[in-house]
């Protein structure tokens, strides 16, 4: 199924979006909603990888898995919320949420937070729409 009719806005009289994402997402049709919980950096043997580029991968491989489980993909996507544990990710996460969404541009928010469990550096929930 393609994605939901999406129209963006980006109004002149707001700060541009400083990259990868749209200060809102109209949905003018759509059939449905995947509201997607916060996928945290674990294998499917509860393993975590090493380091923040491994974990940022891995968190968006789970939020990929469970679009797919729906059948939509990362072009469904309209809201995407990272949770990183320190500033220092910024950049890392940047590249690597580009990597994963190509063209894509959600709705974005990120926010540094203290995770429930230390070995988790991220968790990140999205909202798609078909």
């Amino acid at each position: 199924m393609p994605p939901a009719h999406i129209v963006s806005h980006n109004p002149a009289t707001v700060h541009p979006p400083a990259g990868g994402y749209s200060m809102g997402l109209e949905l003018t049709q759509h059939r449905r909603l995947l509201f997607v919980s916060g996928q945290v950096p674990e294998r499917t043997d509860g393993s975590v990888p090493e380091g923040f580029e491994a974990q940022c991968e891995q968190a968006w491989r789970n939020v990929r898995e469970v679009l797919a489980a729906a059948g939509l993909g990362v072009a469904h996507l309209v809201k995407v919320t990272t949770f990183l544990t320190d500033r220092s990710q910024l950049v890392a996460n940047r590249a690597i949420r580009s990597a994963m969404l190509g063209e894509q541009q959600p709705a974005l928010t990120v926010v540094v937070v203290e995770p429930v469990d230390s070995k988790w550096l991220l968790e990140i929930e999205a909202i798609a729409a078909e």
